[in-house]
């Protein structure tokens, strides 16, 4: 994230992406994240559960990391040299996927099909956006969709009446501008209060002491 003159924080772009991670959720087929497997090919990660799919659909992925137990005997006797097993339960293999990039110096990643499939670990995936902000950049991106963590001062760009949704993972006060329904200094109790809305321009913001996750739509 860089820091305007202002003080606000500005995300940067989609070029700016250095490392991608396909999770097990529905394999991308809208044009935008497929074209982003196709442009980061060369730095591609990928869970154990990922590997057939990412296979299948001509890509190879530099490691597969994962517990082992979601990839086939084909899938694993062919990248059995770029696979890393991490056995312990206490995280999921999206995780460990994404400290694994974290560790061989990658800083923003793009996350793909972390959604779909089942709707426990479609949400259990986007919450750890919160945790991931932490350590680096990262954004997810669905067939439908941007999933963005943010925090503090945060100015994102958009287009006129793009749809949005913001949804707060910490129980403090949320501040929209730019938008056709603004929130002023409100402390949100439900994922539901700050969705739907839509941008006014080409960037809004988001004031938030805490941490929160913001889908922009596709046009």
């Amino acid at each position: 994230m860089k820091e305007s003159d202002n003080g606000e924080i500005r995300l940067p772009g989609a070029e700016t992406f250095d490392a991608l991670v396909l999770a097990d959720g529905l394999f991308p087929v809208h044009p935008v994240p497929r074209g982003m497997i196709e442009r980061l090919r060369a730095h591609l990660f990928c869970c154990d559960g990922a590997a057939d799919a990412l296979l299948a659909a001509g890509f190879v992925p530099r490691a597969v990391v994962g517990d082992g137990d979601s990839i086939s005997p084909q899938a694993r006797a062919q990248l059995a040299d770029r696979l890393v097993i991490r056995p312990e339960q206490e995280s999921n293999d999206l995780t460990k996927t994404v400290r694994y990039c974290v560790a061989q110096g990658y800083r923003r990643l793009c996350l793909l099909g972390a959604t779909g499939k089942r709707e426990d670990h479609t949400l259990g995936n986007i919450s750890l956006l919160a945790d991931y902000m932490d350590a680096v950049d990262v954004e997810m991106w669905t067939d439908y969709g941007t999933l963005t963590p943010v925090t503090g001062n945060v100015t994102l760009t958009s287009h006129p009446g793009q749809q949005i949704s913001v949804f707060c993972m910490d129980p403090a006060p949320l501040t929209l501008h730019g938008v056709r329904w603004p929130v002023k200094n409100r402390t949100l109790t439900r994922w539901w209060q700050a969705s739907l809305n839509e941008t006014t321009g080409d960037s809004f913001r988001v004031e938030t002491n805490g941490k929160a996750v913001v889908f922009r739509k596709y046009r």
